[in-house]
């Protein structure tokens, strides 16, 4: 057992890192619920989602410079200060490609969001509620197969969306003529893939702190 887990029987219950995680998870959900809405709506009615989309993106990026400051600040952790830094820095990345794709379709001017565009944005969303998910059942590290679960379910939405992207480049690719459009659709597709990546990688971040607590 680590010295920071002895520490951790002696001390009272995380109060500053958990309330962190959750409202940044919580922020996400709503980023990619928001961005869910922004892709069904009127390219007329898209600019307010993606204002709301920027600012949301700023919030988790502020949460994740909190959670930095209080390590410099805090000796005790609920779990080891780098699994900490991996956490909070794999949400914030998931968030940074979500708004790079809204970034994307505000500054290409995309009219026409396509199918593949929405499926996309539908498996990154149920990715950011299984990630919401996934962090508070870590606060109480007591179901260790319900958090496998929830990281099995996260790492298959990611198959899901490498197949939907592979699909739908290869449409483009097939059936799109001009060329700016094709370079458009890739740019927005990618970052939506990349965000499922990155929910990933927050799946293994969770999975590996609770080996570590199991």
């Amino acid at each position: 057992m680590s010295i920071n887990n002895i520490f951790q029987f002696l001390v009272p219950k995380d109060k500053k890192f958990f309330p962190l995680f959750e409202q940044a998870t919580s922020n996400l959900v709503i980023l990619a619920e928001t961005l869910h809405e922004a892709v069904n709506a009127p390219k007329a009615e898209r600019e307010d989602y993606f204002r709301k989309i920027e600012e949301l993106e700023a919030t988790i990026e502020e949460i994740t410079h909190k959670t930095h400051l209080e390590l410099s600040r805090n000796f005790i952790t609920p779990f080891d200060r780098e699994d900490i830094h991996a956490l909070v820095k794999a949400i914030d990345n998931v968030a940074d490609y979500m708004h790079g794709a809204a970034s994307r379709m505000r500054l290409y001017q995309v009219e026409k969001i396509t199918k593949s565009i929405r499926k996309l944005t539908e498996i990154n969303l149920e990715a950011c509620q299984l990630i919401n998910a996934g962090v508070k059942q870590l606060k109480d590290m007591k179901d260790h197969k319900a958090i496998k679960d929830t990281c099995k379910k996260i790492n298959k939405l990611e198959s899901k969306a490498d197949s939907v992207f592979d699909k739908a480049v290869a449409d483009i690719f097939e059936n799109e003529t001009d060329v700016k459009n094709i370079i458009k659709y890739k740019e927005v597709l990618s970052a939506l893939e990349s965000a499922s990546d990155k929910c990933k990688s927050v799946s293994n971040v969770m999975e590996q702190i609770s080996v570590k607590h199991s």
